[in-house]
């Protein structure tokens, strides 16, 4: 008996796909460890860890569920470094009947898979991953002829059209679509954050055959105490921690940072999110089922689902729209290299030590840290908008290419001019000393500009709007900023610039 095959990816561990509904024998899953997908960017060690031993993980539960599963390990003999060249072996061994994979995430993979299946003398098709609210090409249709892709427009459709937290038709709970403005307070050790009760997984083994494999990474690795769940189980045992524990104060401190609290009110539920392991609709009818039995504020629930709801189903429109050449987009012609403390995390500057210190611990920081810390500063300082999307898509353990490229080239570094972003996220240090306690034993001080012990953000953020007003004096967010720059003296934006430029300079030894 011929078997049809059907390819499985390392972010496709959803054991609800329709699938996996009846057993048949005439069906071999095929999953692979393979070298495309841990070299295309360097990735931290943790996220390959992660992912490989979610995909092992898998392959038991499938074969314990009754499935045929042909499992290629990174260190197996006849292992190729191709996604296709193994394909081609594995039907070819198995004289397959047909091919079938699920909607691959990534465009590069997207484009091989589909050339791949035309040159096959079998049957093949890809089937949905049926795991979006929204097709890949709603948000387009959505946005058809306009020059701004407004998320919040976005948000208020997907929250109508699937009835999430609404009251009547086009009638949202509470009177208001978004409770943003109430959810901006720093946090100073009250209440407490809670207490991670995350599973610890002793990866060593898999961490020697990965780099006995001659794999590359950067970070620290940790493998003997991974934190990510390996399992849909353990991650719906998170999700219901962060319900019980954590949103209830979320929507008060989702932009708030700290050196002692690292994870404070935030989920940690992306990688499983991101590798299927979670559908988002059981996430949003989670968090929503809290409001309405009264255990979370509207605040909290909505500003939670409107990170999934909305934000993470609107950058995969954004970048299914925009592929291919999204990723090449620098409209600020940025072109620094990355220092080094993007690898080690040695740097004075002390809100940088720390949330990209605890990204090479961690292989996560959450959403204020990548977007207000390191990125702001990426962008003030002009640094490569593509380095620094491959470092960001290789550092954290939840970035797969179509949700970290909008996040990190549009709305961080602005790439686009404003086509997702309405403007630059970018702050002095009077914003990151308001938001955490970074500024406390820093080396550098926040009130300063331009002495030499000044915060660089200070400097580099005038700079910054004084050399692009070009492109940005006509915003009308920015109106103040570019008002205040007007009142400044010509010795004062002088002294700024030639600041300025001594930091770009300097970088190294910030």
């Amino acid at each position: 008996m011929q078997p049809l095959c059907r390819l499985i990816l390392g972010d496709q561990l959803n054991p609800n796909h329709s699938w996996f509904g009846e057993k048949r024998r005439d069906v071999i899953y095929l999953m692979m460890e393979v070298r495309q997908e841990t070299d295309y960017v360097l990735h931290h060690a943790q996220k390959i860890i992660a992912i490989f031993a979610g995909m092992r993980d898998f392959a038991r539960h499938l074969r314990e569920q009754g499935h045929r599963v042909h499992y290629l390990h990174i260190d197996d003999a006849g292992n190729l470094p191709s996604l296709t060249k193994n394909l081609d072996r594995l039907l070819q061994e198995h004289d397959a009947s047909g091919f079938e994979y699920q909607a691959p995430d990534e465009w590069r993979l997207d484009e091989q898979l589909a050339q791949y299946i035309g040159t096959l003398g079998i049957p093949a098709r890809m089937v949905d991953s049926e795991h979006f609210y929204t097709t890949r090409d709603e948000a387009f249709h959505l946005f058809e002829g306009r020059q701004h892709w407004l998320m919040e427009h976005f948000y208020r459709q997907m929250r109508i059209k699937h009835n999430v937290l609404m009251s009547g038709p086009r009638k949202p709970v509470g009177a208001k679509w978004n409770f943003d403005h109430d959810n901006r307070k720093s946090w100073s050790g009250t209440p407490r954050e809670p207490e991670d009760v995350r599973t610890l997984h002793d990866h060593s083994v898999l961490w020697e055959s990965i780099r006995d494999a001659g794999v590359n990474s950067f970070g620290r690795p940790s493998a003997a105490a991974i934190p990510w769940p390996l399992n849909r189980e353990q991650a719906l045992q998170q999700l219901d921690h962060f319900i019980d524990e954590a949103l209830p104060h979320f929507g008060d401190f989702q932009d708030a940072m700290h050196t002692k609290a690292p994870r404070l009110f935030h989920s940690l539920l992306s990688f499983a999110l991101n590798t299927k392991m979670l559908d988002p609709r059981e996430v949003v009818e989670a968090a929503e089922q809290a409001y309405r039995r009264g255990h979370a504020p509207l605040p909290a629930v909505e500003g939670f689902i409107r990170q999934i709801l909305g934000w993470r189903e609107y950058v995969r429109g954004v970048y299914w729209a925009h592929m291919p050449g999204y990723d090449k987009l620098n409209v600020f012609k940025h072109e620094t290299p990355l220092p080094h403390w993007f690898w080690d995390g040695k740097t004075r500057m002390r809100c940088l030590s720390h949330a990209i210190g605890q990204s090479l611990d961690d292989a996560h920081a959450h959403h204020i840290q990548r977007l207000m810390v390191i990125g702001n500063f990426a962008l003030l300082a002009g640094l490569a908008p593509q380095e620094v999307h491959e470092w960001y898509l290789g550092v954290y353990v939840d970035a797969f290419e179509w949700v970290e490229l909008p996040n990190t080239l549009g709305m961080s570094q602005f790439v686009d001019h404003g086509m997702l972003a309405t403007k630059p996220y970018v702050s002095s240090a009077a914003y990151i000393h308001r938001m955490s306690d970074y500024c406390k034993g820093c080396h550098y001080d926040r009130r300063k500009r331009e002495e030499d012990d000044a915060c660089p953000f200070n400097a580099l953020y005038w700079d910054f709007f004084d050399r692009h007003a070009d492109l940005l004096s006509s915003n009308p967010r920015l109106g103040m900023v570019y008002v205040q720059l007007a009142k400044m003296s010509d010795e004062s934006k002088d002294a700024l610039r030639s600041k300025a430029h001594q930091l770009r300079r300097q970088l190294e030894d910030l």
